[in-house]
């Protein structure tokens, strides 16, 4: 007995041993529940910041946007980016689909930015501008002083519409869309062909009531009758008839205007006067030019407030970019990040 003692005890030690190193070795790769908590833990906090947790936060791609009051460049995560764009772009206090619609057409407009490689008028490094050259965008601390206590709920609005269409954007043929956008349409959008020189075919003039509700529907400048012939380069009569509109747009907009045998476009008479809209009109009083406009932007796309109100009558984000955008889809951007990724 003495003798079996000492095996017994041998038995027992390699027994422990056989069944104690698995389970060392198996410990430290069975944290899920550990690192689950974790996430929770930190999702929590950013959603009581205001933020969202996002997977594309820790994405390879990245967006050089260039700040033109620093004159400098900062580099950021694409959802980052968008969530700047759409706090910059449209008021937070719309509907939770209007927003989902706008960062839907802001994710489309970086994408194809990003793989277009189209930098003109941009410095060396630089994808986009944070103006209405591109997209207009602002950082953290500028929505924080612009918005003050209003920020957190605001940024978690936001953020939410970021999170609920992430990696989603809009093509068009398999490819992705120029996706236009503008604040308030004059009751209609705008062909593309009617204001810029390009056709597109899902760019096309439709019906939108719901702009009648916004504030910029209407507005009223007074410009002097000398620089109104300065900057039109034209000269006027002695009478209160000032030109004859000869031409307009589907989307109900001044086409063409003759003054004094002189014939300008509607786009070139809003961007020399600085309309809110090429739907205007004007009359003369005294040395006075009373201009009175209709809409604000240039009516092509999606209108910012026609995508509120189709989103307070109970239409989703889908609805509304396939209404404002005609024939697209709406498609997971993965085959374009990938593609970006491996640029990088």
């Amino acid at each position: 007995m003495k003798a079996i003692k000492p095996m017994i005890v041998l038995f027992i030690a390699v027994a422990f041993v056989i069944i104690m190193i698995p389970a060392v070795l198996v410990l430290p790769f069975s944290s899920d529940k550990t690192s689950g908590k974790l996430d929770e833990q930190l999702e929590q906090k950013a959603k009581e910041e205001g933020k969202e947790v996002s997977t594309n936060e820790m994405s390879a791609v990245e967006v050089a946007v260039y700040r033109t009051s620093a004159k400098k460049i900062q580099k950021l995560p694409i959802e980052s980016y968008l969530a700047g764009v759409v706090a910059a772009e449209m008021p937070a206090d719309f509907e939770e689909e209007a927003l989902k619609a706008q960062a839907l057409t802001a994710r489309t407009y970086i994408v194809d930015q990003l793989i277009n490689d189209n930098r003109m008028g941009l410095p060396d490094g630089a994808d986009v501008s944070d103006t209405v050259m591109h997209q207009v965008y602002m950082n953290n601390d500028e929505l924080k002083k612009q918005w003050g206590s209003d920020y957190k709920w605001k940024m978690k609005k936001i953020n939410k519409a970021i999170k609920e269409t992430q990696g989603q954007i809009l093509t068009y043929n398999g490819k992705p869309i120029t996706a236009t956008f503008f604040s308030t349409s004059n009751g209609y959008t705008e062909n593309s062909e009617d204001y810029w020189e390009a056709e597109f075919p899902y760019l096309k003039s439709v019906s939108s009531p719901w702009d009648k509700e916004s504030p910029k529907f209407y507005n009223k400048m007074v410009v002097d009758a000398a620089d109104f012939e300065k900057k039109l380069g034209v000269s006027l009569s002695s009478g209160t008839t000032i030109g004859t509109v000869i031409e307009r747009t589907s989307g109900n907009r001044v086409g063409v205007v003759e003054i004094g045998g002189k014939k300008l476009t509607g786009k070139q008479i809003r961007e020399k006067l600085g309309l809110k809209s090429s739907d205007f009109n004007w009359e003369r009083q005294g040395n006075k030019i009373v201009i009175t406009t209709k809409g604000y932007g240039h009516g092509v796309g999606m209108s910012q407030y026609g995508a509120n109100g189709m989103a307070r009558e109970g239409k989703n984000y889908e609805d509304i970019v396939k209404y404002y955008y005609k024939g697209v889809k709406v498609q997971s951007s993965s085959k374009w990040m990938n593609t970006m990724t491996a640029k990088k």
